[in-house]
């Protein structure tokens, strides 16, 4: 079995190429997304600080190599990010911030990671790219799947006011969220 937790060190860095540079300000639209937990969000709804880390795909450890994946700048990482989150979890609660994490990937493989990585936070589906399409978050194509870039939204009573974009490396992401939100 692999492990998804470490993360390679030759990972091409993403380089950013202003595809969120129009998100700060923006209002969230409404979008109700399925979550692992059987519930639905609307993240548009949600009263106070919301953080949405969104990611390309949480890997399984039984399941083969993506061929070229790591070849991807910004695509290796999705469990190493999580399991940061789920980490920093107490500490981003404690400045009253809610967690949730989105992804296109299939909501049943989202709820396998969930309770693998025994997430303290919901996952949310946009596997429908409501959400997606309405921010117009970038995505790539990998073997003729659509998947979400990995970045960051800090939004606050439903307007984004923060956008970490491109995430690298993806491990120390919940740091800087969290470094943010104190000094916000």
């Amino acid at each position: 079995m692999k492990d998804l937790s470490i993360l390679p060190g030759n990972l091409p860095v993403p380089e950013d190429d202003g595809a969120c540079d129009h998100l700060k300000g923006m209002r969230v639209p409404s979008a109700s997304l399925g979550s692992a937990s059987g519930t639905t969000v609307d993240i548009s709804a949600c009263d106070g600080v919301v953080v949405i880390y969104c990611y390309p795909m949480i890997g399984r450890p039984d399941s083969p190599p993506l061929v070229g994946w790591n070849d991807i700048p910004g695509a290796r990482g999705c469990t190493p990010q999580s399991c940061a989150f789920r980490d920093h979890y107490a500490e981003l609660a404690y400045t009253g911030a809610r967690v949730y994490g989105v992804s296109a990937q299939p909501l049943a493989d989202q709820a396998e990671a969930r309770s693998r990585l025994e997430l303290p936070f919901d996952l949310l589906n946009d596997s429908e790219f409501v959400l997606t399409e309405a921010l117009r978050l970038p995505t790539f194509q990998y073997e003729g799947n659509r998947l979400i870039k990995r970045l960051t939204l800090v939004v606050a009573d439903g307007v984004i006011k923060k956008v970490f974009y491109p995430v690298f490396p993806p491990d120390r992401n919940a740091e800087a969220v969290l470094e943010w939100l104190k000094q916000h």
